[in-house]
């Protein structure tokens, strides 16, 4: 199936303001981008890099005043649910991967350290397989009440944990931390998903977050705050927590007044038209 995906910031600053943002999807995962678009006003130079984690980045300076950016994009994606794992067994910390050792570690927004007896309490009585993940997911699906407006970049694992409310962004993190605090590699991820197969939600659309599990010998999407598979999933980027990959990360103040995202089911292809282009020219309207 195709998804239209993207969104639109508009900035204002009172200097030059160098920023790094991630907004486009990951080169590698569940989908693929067939065509996409950009366009920055006033125009600046952007550059791209991949970042430690394999997520595509942004450089660039908003030069002071207002400054708009906006990405558009047309993606393949799936038509079924995110699949999960049944009954796959949770690997001994000397078996994994060297690659998976770093997301079982605390870091500073999953400071699964400070949860471990927590986590064993709730969790430890579960079997060490793909049903302890669950477990957690299904915990936090009961217990931490999902309050839009209610969190700020400073709100980390445990005071999700301890205030027992939050947004997307830290129901995946206290999902993280659990599971490191158990010895399950986790990893943060956000991106875009619209409202495919079920009721539209009555809210703005926004991006999204949720965290992957390694289990069984590879990796596998989790999601709390819904708790059931979803449809349409495009990952933008994944870390160690929202540190490493904020939507935006300012190297001085900015303001933003508005932003907009969409996610939307693209039946027939040809009304799509997207604005703007890429710098390397590969992709336009």
């Amino acid at each position: 199936m195709y998804v239209r995906a993207g969104c639109q910031f508009e900035f204002e600053s009172d200097f030059a303001v160098p920023t790094v943002m991630l907004v486009r999807p990951r080169p590698t995962g569940a989908h693929t981008v067939l065509r996409e678009a950009r366009s920055v006003t006033p125009g600046v130079p952007v550059h791209e890099y991949v970042d430690m984690f394999g997520n595509m980045c942004w450089r660039l300076v908003m030069p002071g005043g207002p400054f708009a950016i906006r990405y558009d994009a047309l993606v393949e994606v799936s038509d079924q649910p995110d699949a999960l794992p049944v009954n796959q067994p949770l690997l001994p910390v000397e078996a994994l991967p060297d690659d998976t050792l770093v997301y079982t570690l605390p870091s500073r927004y999953a400071q699964s350290d400070l949860l471990l007896e927590a986590a064993w309490d709730l969790f430890g009585s579960l079997p060490p397989t793909s049903d302890r993940v669950q477990g957690i997911c299904d915990w936090i699906h009961t217990n931490i009440r999902y309050a839009p407006g209610t969190s700020d970049p400073s709100v980390t694992a445990v005071d999700t944990f301890e205030r027992g409310y939050g947004v997307c962004r830290d129901i995946a993190l206290l999902s993280v931390a659990f599971c490191r605090a158990m010895n399950i590699p986790a990893r943060y991820a956000f991106g875009y998903l619209g409202d495919i197969g079920i009721t539209p939600l009555d809210s703005p659309m926004d991006f999204h977050a949720w965290f992957n599990a390694f289990v069984g010998g590879r990796w596998y999407i989790y999601d709390a705050r819904f708790n059931v598979p979803r449809i349409g999933r495009i990952e933008i980027g994944h870390g160690r927590d929202v540190a490493d990959v904020a939507l935006t990360t300012s190297f001085g103040a900015n303001r933003l007044n508005q932003f907009a995202v969409w996610t939307d089911e693209v039946p027939d292809l040809r009304s799509l038209s997207l604005r703007g282009e890429l710098a390397d020219g590969r992709l336009a309207s």
